[in-house]
């Protein structure tokens, strides 16, 4: 069965018609990363798939009962609030319960511990919001654009990480992003937004897909590194193949 099923979703704010006729849908294991352009729509669509926006067109089929982590877009902390990087963890795990240190040290953060939040770095809080997502113990993990404000080196990293607790978890991730040299070569399929489903399918096949090249342009091809992921293996914490 699969973690979500999309089912010809639509979406409209008042006479703006945001997504239509929208089909997705996430397995155990799978990554799968949302493209288009600005206002396309990706950020509304992963706000229906964890239940902050009601569509007004179609259905969401959910496993029973399942866990899911979210981690937003950007998150605004006011200046003046005394909140360290610890407190903001055990903030959420009042729910989960779940051994904070343990995630921690999976995400290489407890250098920040006691750092107030508004004054780590852009790649150092998305690796904490990524931490507090995964205090849920997720089945599935919704990402809105996890690398935003993160530099090149870092955003490399960051996507490696996210394909080791894909593999260390077997969780489902539902990805956004702009990063298309990237994030193509690390999903295992790839939908491409404008307000509908302009393409979908492997990384490969989209690259190639008309009404892509016509949004993103016939050079941005050549620049993916593709490639298709098998997870019949697992990966190190150094991100070398287990044998």
């Amino acid at each position: 069965m699969s973690l979500v099923t999309a089912n010809q979703i639509g979406v409209q704010f008042g006479r703006k018609t945001i997504l239509t006729d929208i089909h997705l849908t996430v397995d155990k294991g799978e990554i799968v990363t949302l493209i288009g352009p600005n206002g396309a729509g990706k950020s509304t669509l992963v706000k229906v798939v964890v239940g902050l926006i009601r569509p007004t067109q179609g259905s969401m089929v959910l496993k029973h009962a399942i866990q899911i982590g979210y981690m937003p877009q950007k998150l605004v902390v006011e200046p003046s609030m005394p909140l360290t990087v610890d407190r903001f963890l055990q903030l959420a795990n009042q729910i989960t319960r779940v051994h904070v240190p343990t995630v921690v040290d999976e995400l290489m953060i407890g250098h920040l511990l006691k750092f107030p939040l508004q004054s780590i770095s852009g790649g150092e809080l998305q690796r904490v919001l990524l931490a507090r997502a995964l205090l849920r113990q997720p089945e599935l993990l919704v990402l809105d654009e996890p690398v935003q404000g993160v530099d090149v080196t870092g955003q490399a990293e960051l996507y490696h990480l996210i394909m080791q607790i894909r593999d260390r978890y077997q969780c489902g991730i539902l990805m956004v992003s702009h990063d298309l040299h990237l994030v193509m070569a690390g999903t295992d399929s790839v939908i491409c937004l404008n307000k509908h489903v302009c393409c979908s399918g492997s990384a490969a096949a989209v690259s190639q897909h008309p009404e892509f090249l016509s949004l993103f342009g016939s050079r941005e091809p050549a620049k993916l590194a593709v490639y298709a992921h098998r997870h019949n293996h697992r990966h190190d914490i150094g991100g070398d193949v287990c044998h």
